[in-house]
């Protein structure tokens, strides 16, 4: 045990000696600046652009009776307007929605009305 704090001690002493600071070579500091770059685009930026192409690309090509998701609420496409889309709701009701809000597209998937009778 004392030969570790001795030796740690030892190789310690450098750190305060008085002698002039060694030089940064700023090349390596840049090199890991630019890697850390390129990292985080290839692992972060780019996924996510790709998936907002889509995701508008989607968006773009919606036509009435697809059936959307937007903010948990599913329903089906009733009418599409600039900024909005009007959803028909499985008990006929209505609401309107931007289409921002709109996470998923399931193209020409609307429900089929099942015909009821009564007994």
């Amino acid at each position: 045990m004392k030969k570790f704090l001795l030796s740690g001690l030892l190789l310690s002493s450098s750190l305060f000696a008085d002698g002039p600071a060694p030089k940064q070579n700023w090349s390596q500091v840049l090199i890991f600046l630019g890697l850390s770059v390129v990292f985080f685009y290839f692992l972060l930026f780019r996924p996510e652009q790709k998936r907002r192409k889509k995701m508008t690309e989607q968006r773009d090509q919606m036509q009435k009776g697809d059936r959307v998701t937007a903010m948990g609420i599913v329903g089906t496409i009733h009418k599409i307007g600039e900024k909005t889309v009007i959803l028909s709701m499985v008990d006929g009701a209505k609401i309107e929605v931007l289409k921002g809000a709109i996470s998923e597209v399931h193209p020409g998937t609307a429900p089929k009305e099942e015909a009821t009778t009564e007994a």
